[in-house]
């Protein structure tokens, strides 16, 4: 009979892999400190932790690849880990965020709230979560974004409430998301639209809504911000157009 492998082994070898699962886990101390913000009232801050949130999801999956975490570390299932993490980041603590920061009607709230909470774990139960070819089936959950521009545009929350009805109905229709850095197909215009994105956002993110002397250069950015966006959703409404193929890209 073969003894059972002993579980969590550390090896100096298998130190890059065990890096690479702090980076994600790390995600969960940000979503606090964004929970913490988001009960103080202040919520540009708490859109600055979820960015940082956001821009750790984005370069964790790479060095998790390159530090082969699968293999080295196979009592540590990053994709479980990193689900449990964006679930926190991506829909908990924005649904927060929109409840507290009335960005839906009061009489509407409860309701949109748990919207966003229990549509969202449909979409991380999935097992066809995404395409061969890497991009996201249905809406990707990425409330964050929801909060961010309702917050930013100062959108009227009866068109708040029409959002989240829209995200959560997108979360069961055949429609495809691209993954900007998983996603192969057009990866250079990806890679620059998805740097555009950032920057813009950043820029929205960190120039004072109040200031006349910065006007111009907020809605620049917001402009950037949602241009940049809608290219990225146009590349995954023309591949839902494509429909099916064969092969992982």
């Amino acid at each position: 009979m073969i003894p059972p492998r002993p579980p969590f082994r550390r090896l100096p070898g298998q130190v890059p892999a065990w890096l690479a699962h702090a980076l994600t886990a790390s995600g969960a101390v940000l979503a606090f400190l964004a929970l913490l913000a988001v009960e103080a009232g202040a919520w540009r801050a708490a859109l600055g932790w979820l960015v940082l949130a956001l821009v750790v999801d984005g370069i964790d999956g790479p060095l998790a690849r390159w530090a082969r975490v699968d293999r080295v570390t196979p009592d540590i299932s990053g994709a479980t880990l990193d689900l449990v993490v964006d679930y926190l980041t991506f829909v908990f603590v924005p649904a927060l965020l929109i409840y507290r920061a009335g960005l839906t009607p009061p009489p509407l709230a409860l309701a949109a709230t748990a919207l966003i909470l229990v549509s969202s774990l449909y979409h991380y139960a999935r097992s066809d979560l995404k395409t061969e070819d890497h991009y996201f089936q249905g809406f990707p959950a990425m409330w964050n974004l929801v909060a961010f521009y309702l917050l930013e545009c100062r959108a009227p929350p009866i068109a708040g409430f029409l959002v989240v009805c829209a995200g959560a109905a997108l979360t069961f229709l055949p429609v495809l998301f691209v993954h900007p850095v998983r996603v192969r197909d057009h990866r250079g215009l990806l890679t620059a639209t998805a740097g555009v994105w950032g920057v813009s956002s950043l820029l929205v993110l960190v120039l004072p809504a109040d200031d006349a002397g910065v006007a111009a250069w907020r809605a620049a950015a917001m402009v950037g911000s949602i241009g940049a966006l809608c290219a990225l959703a146009a590349v995954g409404a023309a591949r839902t157009v494509r429909g099916a193929r064969g092969g992982a890209a």
